[in-house]
């Protein structure tokens, strides 16, 4: 199985145990010291992926690391993932988990790249205008400053793209003239 269809999959699973049990906040809480856990000390996840150490090892590791500081449902996750020879994709699961929770929330994920930074009242209006034209109750913004644009937007949303950059339509144009052939 894909690398991303593992992670897809227990993170589906993780997010189905919030639901059910109602403890989405307190587990996407846990997601975020996990990952935090993972980000801060790289050699953890090189020791929960070391060939040499078995799986009971492992799972010995998990439990003294996160016992008594996760709930329950968290550890037995950690526990069921590594189990399964899974160590490597816990990150990328809680992601996918953290993920499901927005889109069950109807909170957008948004990625607005510009030429230059947008002004407190730009932010505002295309986040109203996002608001007005998508399924999403609210977004998470991300803003971020490439001058490669030259002018205009480009606006992600999970794996939807707004390209209204002037370098997107120069490249249009480009494409158009060449297609054109010359007598």
């Amino acid at each position: 199985m894909a690398a991303g269809v593992v992670a897809a999959t227990y993170g589906h699973a993780l997010f189905e145990l919030a639901v059910e049990q109602d403890e989405i906040d307190s587990l996407v809480t846990e997601a975020d010291t996990v990952l935090e856990v993972f980000r801060d000390n790289p050699e953890f996840e090189r020791l929960l992926a070391h060939p040499r150490i078995d799986v009971e090892q492992k799972l010995v590791i998990i439990d003294q690391c996160f016992r008594g500081k996760l709930s329950d449902d968290m550890t037995g996750f950690l526990s069921v993932v590594v189990k399964n020879g899974r160590q490597n994709e816990i990150c990328a699961s809680l992601a996918d988990f953290k993920r499901e929770v927005k889109e069950y929330r109807h909170i957008g994920v948004c990625t607005v790249t510009s030429a230059l930074p947008l002004t407190e009242e730009q932010k505002k209006r295309l986040t109203a205008r996002l608001i007005e034209t998508t399924a999403y109750e609210s977004f998470e913004m991300n803003y971020v400053v490439d001058a490669k644009l030259i002018g205009g937007l480009t606006v992600r949303i999970g794996d939807r793209v707004l390209d209204s950059s002037i370098k997107s339509q120069l490249n249009g144009l480009k494409k158009s003239l060449q297609a054109l052939s010359v007598e």
